[in-house]
């Protein structure tokens, strides 16, 4: 009888076997192209950065860009800005998603659709199209502002040309992103478990604490991610609605290699906003290792 149930898992095994070559031709491309666009021009960016051609003709170990950077005054301004962007926007996005994912998982009818539809209605907006309406809406002499003059109140401060321009560009822009992204987590807390907690006494608060929070907190890492990379990385936006000095990465590495025409300088913006990134990302990867150890 064993005999026979090893002959019989044999041709399962030569199967799985016969189609490993087809799954590894299928994830070649992805991984071919994630080297060619990503890796190889990373390193070669830290190469150009680090190993430099001397007054002698000779290639040496060279950080004199990198201390140069971390020397300049205006280089850590700009530095300073795109972290406190970054950690402002998730931290609004955190406080403005999570509600809306909530009463879209816990809600039925016809006004959580709509509220959902208006949610991931950003994600199909170009940037350019969303920096424009907000010049036109809540730049200087902007609809607000007429609309402010018209009932005699007084002109408001624009953000637009602060730091908080940006914010608020850059928040609405990865609002539906993060919100799919806890709505699917959410899509895991079981109806049963929060009637459970309720029969027992449990308040909202408790329930949403003991309950929903630790099954959503992969997700809300997750999310979070996300928008730090996208937000750490972005260009439009602040480039359109942010101020001239001190000024996001983006930006700044821009006008480098543009206006100052330095593209070791430019390289060397690039090759530390990648560094920060990959420590972002290594939260998105420990999340992901985690769910799969599960």
């Amino acid at each position: 009888m064993t005999q026979a149930l090893d002959e019989a898992d044999t041709p399962r095994e030569q199967t799985a076997a016969s189609r490993r070559p087809i799954g590894l031709l299928l994830v070649a491309i992805p991984v071919f192209l994630v080297i060619w666009l990503v890796i190889w021009p990373a390193i070669n960016a830290i190469s150009r950065t680090v190993w430099r051609t001397n007054a002698d003709g000779r290639v040496g170990f060279d950080l004199s860009s990198y201390a140069f950077f971390f020397s300049d005054r205006y280089s850590l301004d700009n530095l300073v800005v795109t972290l406190w962007t970054t950690l402002v926007c998730a931290l609004l996005l955190l406080v403005i998603c999570l509600p809306i994912a909530l009463y879209l998982r816990f809600s039925h009818g016809r006004l959580p659709a709509y509220v959902q539809a208006l949610a991931i209605l950003p994600m199909f907006v170009p940037s350019i199209i969303l920096a424009f309406a907000f010049i036109r809406v809540l730049g200087p002499n902007g609809m607000l502002d007429i609309l402010l003059n018209a009932v005699g109140l007084p002109k408001i401060r624009t953000p637009y040309l602060t730091p908080w321009g940006p914010v608020i560009g850059l928040v609405w822009d990865n609002i539906p992103l993060t919100v799919l992204i806890l709505l699917s987590g959410l899509g895991s807390v079981a109806n049963q478990s929060i009637e459970a907690a309720r029969d027992v006494g449990a308040n909202a608060l408790r329930v949403f604490w003991h309950i929903i929070l630790p099954k959503i907190s992969n997700s809300i890492l997750v999310a979070l991610s996300f928008s730090v990379l996208g937000i750490f990385s972005s260009f439009t936006l602040p480039y359109l609605l942010g101020p001239a000095s001190p000024e996001m990465i983006g930006p700044f590495m821009q006008r480098t290699l543009r206006d100052v025409q330095d593209p070791i300088g430019a390289m060397t913006q690039a090759v530390v906003a990648f560094g920060f990134c990959i420590l972002f990302g290594l939260f998105y990867v420990r999340s992901v290792a985690r769910n799969r150890g599960k």
